[in-house]
């Protein structure tokens, strides 16, 4: 059997009054090397791309960590602190979500998990410092429990994870279908999962930056697993 086609939507900028770029598209290294160690074959999905036809090449679809998302998504103003992406990557991604497979796996990171709460109708916390004293930014180690039986927790062989931080925003209302599955001890949301779905997992942490980690190499491992067993049942 083939191995499975891993999607990953990658930040951009797009600049049409730049002629000699018009923009860029960029996306860190460790995102398709975790996919590829778990035996997936990842490919970087441009915002410019026919999302319709991405839908029918994935067999998974990876969203990694990014800027913050514009508020107005969720019927907001923009935070003072908020720093929205280029409208180019979250517009494109959201296209996406609408022709996806209703079962096509799908793990989301940091920007990720947020953007997967707002397109399930949910809200974020657009800067935490005004709600905790935890410093989620920077990178700081922190470990998150995480809820007993649930889809996160097998996919990572753990009920405690250790993991990067690097946040300033995080989920607020929970969107329709998805259910909390790890929570700081702040009470700042750092995993959320469709419990109904075959794979609809997503963290607010940073696993694909601590790749020693048995934890990360199982959720890699067991994300690429959900993306065979979906290509094998086309």
């Amino acid at each position: 059997m083939s191995k499975p086609i891993i999607g990953i939507t990658a930040d951009s900028v797009h600049k049409p009054d730049v002629p000699r770029t018009r923009g860029h598209i960029k996306i860190n290294w460790n995102y398709p090397e975790e996919v590829a160690k778990a035996g997936g074959v990842p490919i970087v999905i441009p915002p410019t791309a026919d999302m319709a036809a991405i839908a029918q090449l994935i067999d998974g679809w990876l969203i990694t960590g990014g800027e913050d998302i514009h508020a107005r998504y969720w019927g907001e103003d923009n935070h003072e602190h908020a720093k929205p992406n280029d409208d180019s990557r979250t517009s494109a991604e959201f296209k996406l979500f609408k022709e996806i497979a209703p079962n096509l796996p799908v793990l989301g990171i940091c920007y990720g998990c947020q953007l997967m709460n707002v397109a399930r109708g949910g809200s974020l916390v657009q800067h935490l410092p005004d709600h905790v004293e935890t410093v989620h930014t920077d990178g700081p180690l922190q470990t998150v429990p995480l809820q007993s039986g649930s889809n996160l927790a097998t996919a990572m062989a753990s009920e405690a994870v250790t993991g990067q931080s690097w946040h300033h925003q995080a989920v607020g209302r929970v969107g329709e279908g998805l259910e909390v599955v790890g929570t700081h001890a702040d009470g700042t949301i750092e995993a959320i999962e469709d419990r109904s779905h075959p794979y609809f997992l997503a963290t607010q942490w940073h696993p694909e930056r601590t790749p020693d980690d048995p934890a990360t190499q199982a959720l890699f491992r067991s994300f690429v697993r959900a993306a065979a067993d979906y290509r094998s049942q086309r």
